[in-house]
């Protein structure tokens, strides 16, 4: 879900042009843990290789893993929130200055695509959670 944006990011941090963007970030970090790879052995595989070649170096390197649980593991970097009192106030505040009308966004995901004006669907909140329902 997360491989080709934290590959491009990677492609402009060794280019000195990732401007706002972090590689590492904790998106990153999540994917490479679950990977079994280093952020260091991935910056190093990105390194003069095409985009196939370097999904090849992943299969091969990253820790294998059935479908499902690849699956599994989409849905749950998907519904990721902020999860302390001030990644949610960060979060608020970087969702309000993107669009303040879009109080249904509280996942990392959706604000990285709001940010990057990627269509969001509209989510329905529920008034108990305040989550994604």
């Amino acid at each position: 879900m997360h491989l080709g944006r934290m590959i491009d990011k990677c492609r402009a941090v060794l280019a000195g042009m990732q401007g706002d963007y972090v590689y590492p970030c904790p998106m990153d970090e999540r994917l490479l843990q679950f990977a079994g790879v280093s952020s260091e052995d991935f910056c190093c595989a990105v390194q003069g290789r095409t985009d196939e070649e370097l999904m090849e170096w992943f299969r091969l390197n990253a820790t294998p893993h059935s479908q499902s649980e690849i699956d599994a593991w989409n849905e749950t970097f998907l519904a990721v929130e902020p999860d302390t009192e001030d990644k949610r106030a960060y979060f608020k505040h970087m969702r309000d200055a993107i669009d303040p009308r879009r109080t249904d966004i509280t996942t990392w995901a959706d604000l990285l695509d709001l940010d990057e004006q990627r269509p969001v669907p509209t989510r329905h909140t529920s008034a108990s959670t305040g989550g994604r329902g």
